[in-house]
């Protein structure tokens, strides 16, 4: 199985970790030091390494750049229910986050932006599952039948 891991600088990776603990993942002591945390998004699939910005700068020649100011990318995770997008932004903002933007509301697909104490982009999102297999003209067909 493909595991992910997306890296993201932060200032202060204490405030990290309590923010995307917040939000219901966990920290796997394993890969977790000073430097850096292993946040289990989804088990043995997806992880962030949250990464104190002088070591993940080690690690690269180029410049990091300020994602408060310059975002470069931007992560949505898909949860099981639309409560359920509304409570990890609501948790991520009282965790220290911000939320971006107003909802977007599909119909099929549900969204809300958030950004950590950083300014990494962490939306979340749900979508129907019959759209989410099938396309977002089988939802509408859905609802029209």
């Amino acid at each position: 199985m493909a595991m992910m891991f997306v890296n993201l600088p932060v200032t202060d990776l204490d405030r990290a970790k309590t923010f995307y603990t917040a939000l219901g993942f966990s920290i796997n002591p394993l890969f977790t030091d000073h430097n850096a945390a292993c946040v289990v998004v989804e088990e043995d699939h997806s992880y962030f390494m949250i990464q104190v910005r002088e070591y993940l700068q080690s690690m690269t020649e180029l410049p990091l750049g300020d994602p408060a100011v310059n975002p470069t990318a931007s992560i949505t995770i898909f949860v099981e229910t639309r409560d359920a997008v509304d409570a990890a932004v609501v948790a991520g903002v009282a965790a220290g986050g911000a939320e971006v933007g107003e909802a977007t509301d599909y119909g099929f697909m549900y969204q809300r932006g958030l950004t950590d104490p950083d300014g990494n982009i962490i939306d979340f999102g749900w979508m129907d599952p019959v759209a989410a297999t099938q396309g977002p003209e089988a939802f509408t067909d859905q609802q029209q039948g």
